[in-house]
């Protein structure tokens, strides 16, 4: 019921910009903001300043954290981040995470290559933005960096949300080209959501652990670590796969799993 109801609650916003828990902070904090402002106009008289006021409505603050920290990008982005600072690698490229979360934090320390489907013209420091689908990544990318990531995207590929073409096997496709763009031994610093394996079209993908070990990272990726954010927003680090806990999603229906992957290096006789 949990999760039908704040799947039904994301739906309202999303689709038709209904955002129910905004209207009731709304409604319950509609006397505090009339007293306030009311009081504000008074003090002003008091003071005789001068300066204009007008209505500028920001509700439902008063009596909230000071910010959602229990959520997959806060969580994911600061750990990976934290993975990426202390590793240094030589040449570190991204695809398709948020550029206004994780991406900003690398580029915070460091350089950092970002792949995407979608354009972006404004330039920033220490972010080189390069428009290139990755389940058709062009040729000179192959055996191009040590480290890549990836973080809560490849769950959207094939999906047409965000432009791309129609591909039921896309994360497939593009977990094969990773492996190619990374040089022998290199990282892939990897998440995305974990439940019961399925798709929400056209939002994105939801991987059974099971499906990852045995269609994306079977005999091209080893994994170095691994951590989740379970469906309430806890995060639970250096997590061992093995057991009822992995066959059964670790009881997750809509978590996050991060994975550390290391590419597995073809031996030639």
């Amino acid at each position: 019921m949990r999760a039908f109801l704040k799947r039904f609650y994301f739906g309202l916003r999303k689709i038709f910009g209904v955002d129910l828990l905004v209207f009731l902070n709304t409604c319950r904090s509609l006397p505090g903001f009339i007293r306030d402002y009311f009081q504000l106009k008074q003090k002003l008289a008091e003071t005789k300043d001068p300066i204009p006021v007008s209505i500028n409505m920001q509700m439902g603050d008063k009596g909230v954290n000071n910010g959602e920290l229990n959520t997959h990008y806060f969580q994911q982005d600061l750990l990976v981040a934290q993975y990426i600072h202390r590793a240094n690698p030589v040449k570190h490229v991204d695809i398709g995470s948020r550029v206004d979360g994780f991406v900003a934090h690398v580029a915070s320390f460091r350089e950092i290559e970002t792949l995407d489907i979608r354009p972006q013209d404004t330039k920033i420091d220490n972010i080189r933005f390069v428009v290139q689908d990755i389940m058709a990544v062009e040729e000179a990318y192959k055996n191009y960096c040590d480290s890549v990531s990836s973080l809560h995207a490849f769950e959207h590929f094939g999906l047409g949300r965000y432009g791309d073409p129609i591909n039921p096997a896309g994360p497939v496709v593009a977990f094969s080209n990773v492996y190619e763009m990374l040089k022998d031994n290199g990282v892939f610093y990897f998440s995305t959501p974990i439940g019961p394996y399925r798709i929400e079209f056209n939002a994105h993908r939801v991987f059974s652990i099971q499906f990852l070990m045995e269609s994306l990272f079977k005999d091209k990726f080893t994994i170095a670590s691994f951590s989740y954010i379970d469906d309430r927003g806890r995060l639970y680090k250096n997590v061992a796969i093995d057991g009822e806990n992995s066959q059964d999603n670790f009881g997750c229906n809509f978590g996050c799993g991060i994975f550390t992957l290391r590419k597995i290096t073809a031996t030639t006789n």
